[in-house]
């Protein structure tokens, strides 16, 4: 490998290793190798190549490294697929003494998702010198110590590792003692004595040792030994063995009993008596964590023991005597601590999206989620999950990684983000577990069209309202938000509709306003329909439409009209009638209509008279102008009326009609201008046929109803039969016809006038001016007003008995 900045070459070791197993979405193993301390943007390898990736597709598929360690070492030219180094890494510092450092680094690229692990070995560099814990350190070795005597000495430490910690000791030049090398898990220094000590001759031996590491170049610590030669103790204390080994659970109680070291010492008196401690060349954090009884020998913790911070711990122990040189002797001592579980799990979440649709697939992943637990053996194995009910779901990668992804169907309605809950339970005893929960919120599609709270909308207003006004305001909802949830509003055209709705009415695209655009005119139209869409901004748009009816309400504004033979504006009408004429006898009839609806069209009649003159009278509902008793000879031969007709509105409006009625000797020479209504010359259509069949059919059947009821009457029994004596139909000179028999005369009066048909039901002769007058006008109602003067009863049928037929009414009555 070469620096990417020209710098001096330093050799990069990489393997690649390509494993054959693919585990749902991890799809490769890649092993690297780089050296500690590389400049950065040292190449690592081509990772595109390496995993089989389109370089051009590294983009655009975003891939990006994920996970590894707190800082993030290397990076992916995403141009080349290159892997370098971007941050400077000490391997001392990540792995402490480890034999092996490596870190595992996760990446991850998209469309589709997949997850790649790969390790990248940290390889030593030749960076640190050996060094001794003290650089000065005394010893009292008595002078009568035989030669072979052996003396370890604290070994020197190296940061590096391997070939490049520390190799070999030397010592500086002496005649006593000499260095030799004990190689196994560290590399030791012992002392030996060459030659017998005297202290006569030289009572302190100066001594170097240096250690030497393996790297290239070799680099070196030094530490100064002063020897005390010290007289004579010859026996020197001995430990029964020369390595214990124990055991302690992590966590156990401060003082807990872990084993007892011994010594014995053939020497009498204090140089017999054996005192213990913990060699001070081995003295550091392992031996801070325990004591031992200088008496007993016991050893027990004074502090916490963590497996996860030290799984054994290596002591030496020493045994020395009292006597005033003393002699002490090593021996260690090995303790191995037993994992219990103490530690939850560790959960480490990694979102990939922000926020996600609430139409994402099924599938979707979310972020990826890594589990770690410092436990050992079934301690650090763990089972995850999601602990509470969302639509996501937890897929395993490759042992304690995860991706979170959809699970189900997404409604930012009903809920806008989702608070997912995700448990890792280890398998220890007890088990122990931890929750992270992480917030994924759902943004909004364009899902909800606009609602309204109606499925019809009926708007009624007054006619002749004034334009502009807002005559309703519609209103619509969206369960959307921002632009898909903001509604606008228009007028859905309808080539059915052909009505000009967009010169009548407007409706405001914000608001939802309805405004008139013109007065209306209640008999011009009173009722039309259109239909308001809403519309929301999203994209594509939803709209939903909703019906309204617009029902124009009526106002007084029309005043009665005359209808033919006295319509004419200004003119005076003129009837007559016999001077013999009796009580009730019909003169005219004033028809009137009213373009308005409802009460403002229910017309009442009113009649005025010169002052003295009571002669006549008319019907406030029909109109008809009848005598209210018979002449006499103090009357006038000519009476001028006027009628008012007025309708019920608020306020009422009326219109009137002059008529003057000329009395005259003889019924010859009566002459009513009621009579000689002016015909239509319009052309005879198809409709004037259908209403002459429809008269004559109507006339037809009446007659053979009355001669079939007639015959039933002729054939009953003698004694019912007597009485009555033969039927008899007579004409009046009003019109009117009448059926009678000996007993009881019915007259029925239809009136000429084609415009509206009338029947009037009454016993002959014409009842007094108090009687009552049954009249059934056309499209009108009955009105009644007093109880026929008879014995015998007019018997109308209980069910309805008239048809309507345009200008026709016919009755149909039993006897």
């Amino acid at each position: 490998m070469h620096r990417l900045d020209g710098s001096s070459s330093v050799w990069i070791y990489v393997v690649f290793l390509l494993l054959d197993c693919y585990f749902e979405a991890v799809f490769g193993h890649l092993s690297y190798s780089v050296s500690e301390e590389v400049d950065r943007g040292t190449f690592v390898g081509n990772i595109a190549r390496d995993l089989n990736l389109n370089v051009q597709e590294l983009e655009t598929r975003m891939f990006q490294i994920v996970a590894g360690s707190k800082k993030k070492y290397f990076e992916v030219n995403l141009k080349t697929g290159a892997l370098y180094v971007t941050e400077r890494i000490d391997r001392e510092e990540l792995c402490s003494d480890e034999a092996k450092c490596s870190l595992n680094v996760e990446a991850v690229i998209n469309n589709p998702l997949k997850l790649y692990r790969f390790e990248i070995t940290i390889l030593d560099v030749n960076d640190n010198s050996p060094s001794f814990p003290k650089t000065l350190i005394s010893m009292n070795i008595g002078e009568n110590t035989a030669t072979g005597a052996k003396f370890p000495m604290n070994p020197a430490v190296d940061s590096d590792v391997g070939k490049n910690s520390v190799n070999t000791y030397k010592l500086s030049q002496n005649n006593y003692f000499a260095v030799v090398t004990h190689k196994g898990d560290s590399v030791a220094p012992e002392l030996v004595l060459q030659k017998a000590l005297d202290r006569e001759k030289q009572a302190v031996v100066k001594l170097v040792l240096i250690a030497i590491d393996g790297g290239t170049p070799a680099k070196s610590g030094s530490m100064t030994i002063l020897v005390n030669v010290l007289d004579i103790n010859d026996n020197a204390p001995v430990f029964t063995q020369t390595l214990y080994k124990a055991t302690v659970y992590e966590n156990a109680k401060i003082g807990t009993f872990i084993v007892t070291v011994n010594a014995t010492d053939l020497d009498a008196g204090q140089n017999g008596e054996v005192i213990y401690s913990f060699s001070g060349m081995g003295r550091g954090k392992q031996t801070d964590v325990f004591e031992i009884d200088k008496i007993t020998g016991t050893i027990t913790n004074k502090k916490n023991v963590d497996f996860e911070e030290n799984n054994a711990f290596e002591i030496r122990v020493q045994a020395s005597d009292k006597g005033s040189s003393p002699l002490t002797s090593h021996s260690k001592l090995l303790i191995e601590v037993l994992d219990v579980n103490d530690n939850a799990p560790e959960i480490t979440i990694t979102s990939l999206l922000n926020t996600v649709k609430e139409d994402a697939s099924i599938g979707t992943a979310i972020a990826l989620v890594s589990i770690f637990d410092k436990d050992s053996s079934n301690n650090a194995l763990v089972n995850c999950k999601i602990s509470n009910n969302v639509p996501f779901k937890l897929e395993s990668n490759y042992k304690n990684y995860y991706s979170l992804v959809v699970d189900g169907p997404l409604d930012r309605e009903k809920a806008p983000h989702y608070n997912i809950s995700i448990t890792a339970v280890d398998e220890g005893s007890p088990p122990l577990s931890s929750t992270s929960v992480i917030l994924v919120h759902v943004s909004d599609v364009n899902d909800n069209k606009p609602h309204f709270t109606e499925d019809t909308i009926n708007i009624f207003i007054k006619e002749n309202s004034p334009t502009g006004a807002v005559i309703k305001t519609v209103s619509a909802d969206d369960a959307d938000t921002d632009q898909n949830g903001k509604v606008s509003y228009s007028l859905l055209q309808d080539n059915r509709n052909s009505l000009p709705l967009s010169s009548m009415i407007n409706i405001n695209s914000e608001t939802g306003d309805i405004i008139s655009l013109q007065s209306f005119n209640h008999e011009e139209l009173n009722t039309f329909q259109f239909k308001v869409q809403a519309t929301d901004s999203g994209v594509p748009p939803l709209s939903s439409n909703v019906t309204v009816n617009v029902l124009i309400l009526d106002e007084n504004d029309n005043n009665p009209t005359i209808l033919a033979p006295y319509s004419e504006h200004g003119s005076v009408n003129s009837e007559t009638i016999p001077y013999s004429a009796e009580a009730g006898y019909f003169v005219a009839k004033i028809r009137a209509v009213d373009a308005d609806s409802g009460y403002n069209a229910l017309l009442s009649y009113h009649l005025s008279e010169p002052k003295g003159n009571n002669l006549f009278r008319i019907g406030t509902s029909t109109g008809e102008i009848r005598t209210k008793r018979r002449m006499s000879d103090n009357d006038l031969k000519t009476h001028p009326l006027v009628v008012l007709v007025s309708d019920n509105g608020e306020p009422s409006l009326s219109a009137t009609v002059s008529i003057e009625v000329m009395v005259v000797e003889s019924t010859a020479d009566v002459q009513t201008q009621f009579r000689h209504v002016p015909i239509k010359e319009d052309s005879f259509s198809d409709l004037n046929l259908y209403l002459l069949i429809a008269i004559v059919s109507v006339s037809v059947i009446f007659l053979l109803s009355l001669i079939s009821l007639i015959a039933v009457r002729c054939h009953r029994t003698d004694g019912t039969f007597s009485r009555y004596s033969a039927p008899m139909i007579t004409t009046h000179p009003d019109g009117s016809w009448s059926y009678s028999k000996a007993t009881q005369q019915y007259d029925v009066c239809f009136s000429s006038d084609t415009l509206k048909s009338d029947v009037v039901v009454f016993p002959a002769p014409f009842p007094p001016a108090d009687a009552e007058l049954i009249s059934i006008n056309g499209g009108d109602t009955f009105t009644r007003t007093q109880t026929l003067p008879n014995k015998e009863k007019v018997r109308l049928n209980s069910q309805p008995c008239y048809s309507h037929l345009p200008s026709c009414v016919f009755v149909c009555f039993l006897l």
